[in-house]
């Protein structure tokens, strides 16, 4: 396998693995993560796919924005893509990343061509409570204080808060998670927000005629597993259930995730 960077273009930071010759995969990732994260699930993916890791703005390496509308954050993917000259490129988003994913597959169908959502919340009613240290890290209140105090355990802490099986954090992720400023990551949050506010994530795919994989962890504590459904019966998705499995998915079960997305892809 080979991996490498590509400077960064229009402010956004993007890895590469696997060969160049091979169909391309786009995975995007949640809310103040970064392409990092998806590290685990990678090898078997970039096998048979010429894997993209991007960092979307205000996370990770990528470079920060004046907005973080999710339409917003969608047509900087697709400045990227096209500045790759790439098309019909098989998209992965996971939690809020698949709002991006779905907003790119709006605004430029011609770049999308399959699209799975891993851990997308269809709607603001399938938001569970926050776990207590996620709630405290990123509270409007107290998070603006303890936001520059996290330590690298504090971090760890708090993206196993939202799993379900115990899971191992690169150091990588770590850093990146650091990089995002306390205001970015509330400005994302909002946005995401307002994205669902305007018309829940099947609704949309219906209306633009995509039918996603979906992958759910049974165990999922940010957004009701049994949500997964809205999927299936608005746009006619397949929803697939990871026994066990929390939020994170690619650290929690990457073989099992990758499994699931190589069996759709094909």
């Amino acid at each position: 396998m080979t991996a490498y960077e590509t400077p960064t273009v229009h402010g956004v930071h993007l890895v590469h693995d696997g060969p160049e010759t091979a169909p391309p995969l786009l995975l995007i990732h949640g809310s103040g993560a970064s392409g990092s994260t998806w590290e685990p699930m990678v090898p078997d993916l970039a096998e048979r796919f010429r894997v993209l890791r991007i960092d979307l703005p205000g996370c990770g390496r990528s470079s920060t924005a004046t907005t973080y509308a999710v339409p917003d954050q969608a047509d900087r993917v697709a400045a990227v893509l096209d500045d790759l000259a790439l098309e019909k490129v098989a998209v992965v988003g996971h939690s809020s990343g698949g709002y991006v994913a779905t907003a790119l597959a709006e605004r430029r169908p011609d770049l999308v061509g399959q699209l799975a959502l891993l851990s997308t919340g269809p709607s603001m009613e399938a938001l569970r409570p926050e776990p207590a240290l996620v709630k405290l890290l990123t509270g409007a209140v107290l998070g603006a204080v303890i936001w520059p105090l996290r330590t690298d355990a504090l971090l760890r802490k708090g993206i196993a808060a939202t799993a379900a099986r115990p899971v191992t954090i690169s150091d990588e992720a770590v850093d990146d998670l650091r990089r995002t400023s306390f205001k970015t990551f509330r400005a994302i949050m909002r946005a995401n927000r307002d994205y669902l506010a305007e018309q829940s994530i099947p609704e949309r795919l219906t209306r633009i005629g995509r039918r996603p994989l979906v992958i759910f962890g049974d165990a999922d504590p940010r957004w009701d597993p049994a949500s997964a459904h809205a999927y299936d019966v608005a746009s006619g998705g397949r929803v697939a259930y990871l026994a066990g499995v929390g939020h994170v998915a690619m650290l929690e079960a990457p073989a099992e995730t990758a499994q699931l997305l190589l069996d759709f892809l094909d």
